[in-house]
Protein backbone atom coordinates (compact mmCIF):
# COMPACT_ATOMS: atom_id res chain seq x y z
CA UNK A 1 0.00 0.00 0.00
CA UNK A 2 1.67 3.35 -0.96
CA UNK A 3 2.06 5.93 1.50
CA UNK A 4 0.31 8.98 1.65
CA UNK A 5 2.14 11.70 -0.48
CA UNK A 6 1.12 15.15 0.58
CA UNK A 7 3.66 17.34 -0.68
CA UNK A 8 4.27 15.99 -4.00
CA UNK A 9 0.85 15.01 -4.78
CA UNK A 10 -1.64 18.09 -6.62
CA UNK A 11 -4.07 17.87 -3.84
CA UNK A 12 -4.91 15.18 -1.27
CA UNK A 13 -8.65 14.56 -0.05
CA UNK A 14 -8.96 12.42 3.18
CA UNK A 15 -12.51 11.33 4.48
CA UNK A 16 -12.70 11.56 8.15
CA UNK A 17 -14.09 8.38 10.09
CA UNK A 18 -15.90 8.21 12.93
CA UNK A 19 -15.20 4.10 14.54
CA UNK A 20 -18.36 2.33 15.80
CA UNK A 21 -19.74 2.63 19.40
CA UNK A 22 -19.25 -1.19 19.57
CA UNK A 23 -17.38 -4.25 18.30
CA UNK A 24 -19.10 -4.63 15.01
CA UNK A 25 -17.53 -2.23 12.65
CA UNK A 26 -19.41 -4.37 9.49
CA UNK A 27 -21.57 -1.75 8.50
CA UNK A 28 -18.56 0.77 8.89
CA UNK A 29 -16.60 -0.99 6.56
CA UNK A 30 -19.02 -1.12 4.11
CA UNK A 31 -19.27 2.27 3.83
CA UNK A 32 -15.85 3.15 3.74
CA UNK A 33 -15.71 0.30 0.40
CA UNK A 34 -18.30 2.54 -1.33
CA UNK A 35 -16.51 5.70 0.00
CA UNK A 36 -13.26 4.36 -1.39
CA UNK A 37 -14.36 4.56 -5.15
CA UNK A 38 -14.74 8.02 -5.00
CA UNK A 39 -11.58 10.47 -5.67
CA UNK A 40 -10.09 10.16 -2.29
CA UNK A 41 -6.86 9.36 -1.05
CA UNK A 42 -7.18 8.20 2.78
CA UNK A 43 -8.95 7.98 5.65
CA UNK A 44 -8.11 9.63 8.94
CA UNK A 45 -9.63 7.90 11.34
CA UNK A 46 -10.57 10.19 15.07
CA UNK A 47 -9.80 8.77 18.05
CA UNK A 48 -12.88 8.95 21.08
CA UNK A 49 -14.10 12.32 19.46
CA UNK A 50 -16.06 14.11 21.88
CA UNK A 51 -13.92 12.31 24.13
CA UNK A 52 -17.11 9.48 24.00
CA UNK A 53 -15.81 5.72 23.99
CA UNK A 54 -15.58 4.08 20.55
CA UNK A 55 -13.95 1.49 19.03
CA UNK A 56 -9.89 1.45 19.26
CA UNK A 57 -8.70 4.30 15.76
CA UNK A 58 -5.92 1.42 15.30
CA UNK A 59 -8.03 -1.27 15.25
CA UNK A 60 -10.28 0.55 13.08
CA UNK A 61 -7.21 2.20 10.61
CA UNK A 62 -6.27 -1.50 10.33
CA UNK A 63 -9.37 -2.65 9.56
CA UNK A 64 -10.40 0.30 7.03
CA UNK A 65 -6.89 -0.58 5.29
CA UNK A 66 -7.76 -3.94 4.76
CA UNK A 67 -10.82 -3.70 3.93
CA UNK A 68 -10.27 -1.16 1.19
CA UNK A 69 -6.80 -1.23 0.44
CA UNK A 70 -6.57 2.80 0.94
CA UNK A 71 -4.28 4.38 3.66
CA UNK A 72 -5.30 5.55 6.67
CA UNK A 73 -4.66 8.37 8.83
CA UNK A 74 -4.36 7.54 12.87
CA UNK A 75 -5.83 10.02 14.82
CA UNK A 76 -3.30 10.04 18.47
CA UNK A 77 -4.25 12.33 21.67
CA UNK A 78 -2.51 12.90 24.81
CA UNK A 79 -5.47 12.86 26.26
CA UNK A 80 -6.22 9.33 26.47
CA UNK A 81 -2.60 7.77 26.89
CA UNK A 82 0.69 8.32 28.86
CA UNK A 83 3.84 8.41 27.40
CA UNK A 84 4.55 4.93 27.58
CA UNK A 85 0.92 3.64 25.75
CA UNK A 86 2.09 5.94 23.15
CA UNK A 87 5.59 4.36 22.47
CA UNK A 88 3.70 1.75 22.00
CA UNK A 89 0.97 2.54 20.00
CA UNK A 90 2.91 4.15 17.88
CA UNK A 91 4.67 0.89 17.37
CA UNK A 92 1.84 -1.15 17.18
CA UNK A 93 0.71 1.14 14.46
CA UNK A 94 3.67 0.69 11.98
CA UNK A 95 3.61 -3.30 12.61
CA UNK A 96 -0.20 -2.83 11.24
CA UNK A 97 0.73 -1.39 8.21
CA UNK A 98 -0.08 2.19 9.40
CA UNK A 99 2.13 4.90 8.59
CA UNK A 100 0.89 8.18 9.55
CA UNK A 101 -0.69 10.16 12.21
CA UNK A 102 -2.16 13.17 13.22
CA UNK A 103 -1.23 14.55 16.67
CA UNK A 104 -3.64 16.51 18.82
CA UNK A 105 -4.85 16.94 22.20
CA UNK A 106 -8.03 15.70 22.02
CA UNK A 107 -11.41 16.80 22.90
CA UNK A 108 -12.20 17.73 26.19
CA UNK A 109 -13.85 15.58 28.63
CA UNK A 110 -17.87 17.12 29.79
CA UNK A 111 -17.42 18.22 32.83
CA UNK A 112 -20.70 15.94 33.78
CA UNK A 113 -18.34 12.81 33.08
CA UNK A 114 -14.87 14.21 34.92
CA UNK A 115 -16.42 12.03 38.10
CA UNK A 116 -15.75 9.19 36.53
CA UNK A 117 -13.08 10.04 33.26
CA UNK A 118 -9.98 11.76 34.13
CA UNK A 119 -7.24 12.91 31.33
CA UNK A 120 -3.97 11.71 31.24
CA UNK A 121 -1.49 14.10 29.05
CA UNK A 122 1.89 13.60 30.46
CA UNK A 123 3.12 13.94 27.26
CA UNK A 124 1.96 17.06 25.46
CA UNK A 125 1.50 17.47 21.59
CA UNK A 126 4.96 18.91 20.58
CA UNK A 127 6.43 15.82 22.57
CA UNK A 128 4.30 13.62 20.75
CA UNK A 129 4.88 14.68 17.40
CA UNK A 130 9.08 14.28 18.18
CA UNK A 131 7.88 10.53 19.32
CA UNK A 132 6.37 9.87 16.41
CA UNK A 133 8.94 11.20 14.07
CA UNK A 134 11.69 9.33 16.07
CA UNK A 135 9.02 6.27 15.21
CA UNK A 136 9.35 6.35 11.93
CA UNK A 137 6.12 7.91 11.67
CA UNK A 138 4.26 10.72 8.95
CA UNK A 139 3.37 13.16 11.67
CA UNK A 140 0.24 15.75 11.11
CA UNK A 141 -1.28 18.26 13.49
CA UNK A 142 -4.43 20.30 14.10
CA UNK A 143 -4.56 24.12 13.41
CA UNK A 144 -7.62 25.05 16.12
CA UNK A 145 -7.97 28.78 15.51
CA UNK A 146 -10.25 29.31 18.71
CA UNK A 147 -12.66 31.59 16.92
CA UNK A 148 -14.96 31.74 20.11
CA UNK A 149 -11.47 33.41 21.88
CA UNK A 150 -9.84 35.24 19.02
CA UNK A 151 -7.09 32.49 19.16
CA UNK A 152 -6.12 33.00 15.64
CA UNK A 153 -2.52 34.72 15.88
CA UNK A 154 -1.78 32.39 18.97
CA UNK A 155 -3.01 29.04 16.71
CA UNK A 156 -0.58 30.49 13.83
CA UNK A 157 2.43 30.39 16.61
CA UNK A 158 1.68 27.24 17.89
CA UNK A 159 1.84 25.88 14.64
CA UNK A 160 5.41 26.74 14.36
CA UNK A 161 6.26 25.11 16.92
CA UNK A 162 4.77 21.90 15.89
CA UNK A 163 6.31 22.26 12.77
CA UNK A 164 10.08 22.76 14.68
CA UNK A 165 9.18 19.73 16.62
CA UNK A 166 8.70 17.84 13.58
CA UNK A 167 5.10 18.02 11.96
CA UNK A 168 5.10 17.20 7.85
CA UNK A 169 1.43 18.51 7.52
CA UNK A 170 -1.34 20.27 9.37
CA UNK A 171 -5.27 19.82 8.88
CA UNK A 172 -7.04 22.72 9.48
CA UNK A 173 -10.58 23.18 11.81
CA UNK A 174 -14.14 23.19 9.49
CA UNK A 175 -14.10 26.38 7.29
CA UNK A 176 -17.30 27.63 6.04
CA UNK A 177 -16.08 30.73 4.26
CA UNK A 178 -14.36 32.41 1.54
CA UNK A 179 -13.08 35.26 4.15
CA UNK A 180 -11.81 32.39 6.50
CA UNK A 181 -10.01 30.14 3.90
CA UNK A 182 -8.05 32.95 2.56
CA UNK A 183 -6.89 34.30 6.28
CA UNK A 184 -5.61 30.99 6.70
CA UNK A 185 -3.95 29.94 3.31
CA UNK A 186 -2.44 33.64 4.19
CA UNK A 187 -1.03 32.75 7.62
CA UNK A 188 0.24 29.63 6.90
CA UNK A 189 1.77 30.25 3.59
CA UNK A 190 5.23 30.08 5.30
CA UNK A 191 4.58 27.65 7.71
CA UNK A 192 6.76 24.64 5.29
CA UNK A 193 4.40 22.34 5.43
CA UNK A 194 1.13 21.14 3.33
CA UNK A 195 -1.95 22.49 4.99
CA UNK A 196 -5.12 20.44 5.12
CA UNK A 197 -8.60 22.24 4.86
CA UNK A 198 -11.32 20.95 7.11
CA UNK A 199 -14.74 20.81 5.85
CA UNK A 200 -18.26 19.36 8.10
CA UNK A 201 -21.20 19.41 5.36
CA UNK A 202 -23.98 21.31 7.77
CA UNK A 203 -27.15 19.03 8.14
CA UNK A 204 -29.41 21.49 9.21
CA UNK A 205 -29.92 24.93 11.11
CA UNK A 206 -29.95 23.34 14.63
CA UNK A 207 -26.90 21.53 13.46
CA UNK A 208 -25.18 24.98 12.20
CA UNK A 209 -25.81 26.90 15.35
CA UNK A 210 -24.74 23.74 17.78
CA UNK A 211 -21.30 23.92 15.97
CA UNK A 212 -20.81 27.45 16.30
CA UNK A 213 -21.80 28.33 19.71
CA UNK A 214 -20.98 24.85 21.62
CA UNK A 215 -17.92 23.29 19.28
CA UNK A 216 -14.78 25.12 19.85
CA UNK A 217 -12.46 25.60 17.07
CA UNK A 218 -15.76 26.46 14.72
CA UNK A 219 -17.37 29.38 13.66
CA UNK A 220 -20.25 29.10 11.45
CA UNK A 221 -20.75 32.46 9.64
CA UNK A 222 -24.17 34.33 10.11
CA UNK A 223 -25.34 34.69 7.20
CA UNK A 224 -25.21 30.79 6.17
CA UNK A 225 -26.66 29.89 9.37
CA UNK A 226 -29.23 32.45 8.32
CA UNK A 227 -29.30 30.48 5.22
CA UNK A 228 -29.88 27.10 6.45
CA UNK A 229 -32.66 28.50 8.78
CA UNK A 230 -34.39 29.62 5.73
CA UNK A 231 -33.68 27.40 3.31
CA UNK A 232 -36.66 24.06 2.42
CA UNK A 233 -33.79 21.71 1.92
CA UNK A 234 -31.10 22.03 4.43
CA UNK A 235 -29.37 18.88 3.29
CA UNK A 236 -28.48 20.61 0.06
CA UNK A 237 -27.80 23.97 1.56
CA UNK A 238 -25.00 22.04 3.63
CA UNK A 239 -23.60 20.01 0.60
CA UNK A 240 -23.67 23.16 -1.92
CA UNK A 241 -21.57 25.02 1.03
CA UNK A 242 -19.18 22.09 1.23
CA UNK A 243 -18.40 21.92 -2.66
CA UNK A 244 -17.84 25.45 -2.19
CA UNK A 245 -15.45 25.15 0.33
CA UNK A 246 -13.91 21.98 -1.52
CA UNK A 247 -13.46 24.04 -4.60
CA UNK A 248 -11.90 26.87 -2.52
CA UNK A 249 -9.56 24.17 -1.41
CA UNK A 250 -7.76 23.06 -4.23
CA UNK A 251 -7.31 26.88 -5.10
CA UNK A 252 -5.53 27.64 -1.55
CA UNK A 253 -4.69 24.22 0.15
CA UNK A 254 -2.52 21.26 -0.55
CA UNK A 255 -5.85 19.22 0.23
CA UNK A 256 -8.87 18.41 2.14
CA UNK A 257 -10.59 16.63 5.12
CA UNK A 258 -13.84 15.60 4.52
CA UNK A 259 -15.72 15.30 7.63
CA UNK A 260 -18.91 13.09 6.95
CA UNK A 261 -21.83 14.42 9.20
CA UNK A 262 -22.92 11.63 11.58
CA UNK A 263 -21.87 9.02 9.63
CA UNK A 264 -23.60 10.30 6.76
CA UNK A 265 -21.42 9.23 3.79
CA UNK A 266 -24.19 8.85 1.23
CA UNK A 267 -23.19 13.17 0.92
CA UNK A 268 -19.96 12.32 -0.34
CA UNK A 269 -20.59 11.76 -4.10
CA UNK A 270 -22.89 14.76 -4.16
CA UNK A 271 -19.74 17.37 -2.46
CA UNK A 272 -17.40 15.20 -4.20
CA UNK A 273 -18.99 15.45 -7.84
Amino acid sequence: MDAIDFKNQDFTTLIEVVPPAGPDATPLLEQLKSAAKLPMQAFSVATNPVAKPRMSAMATCALAQQSTGKPAVLHCTTRDHNRLSLQGMLWGARALGIDTILAATGDMVAFSDRLNTSTVRDLDVLGLVNMARQSGMQTGVVIDPHPETNGFDLAIERLGQKVDAGAQFAVTQPIYDLVSADAMANATQKSGIPIIMGILPLRTARHADFLHKKVGGISVPRPLREQMLASADSIKTGNQNAREMLNAARERFAGACIMPPFDHYEVLPDIMA
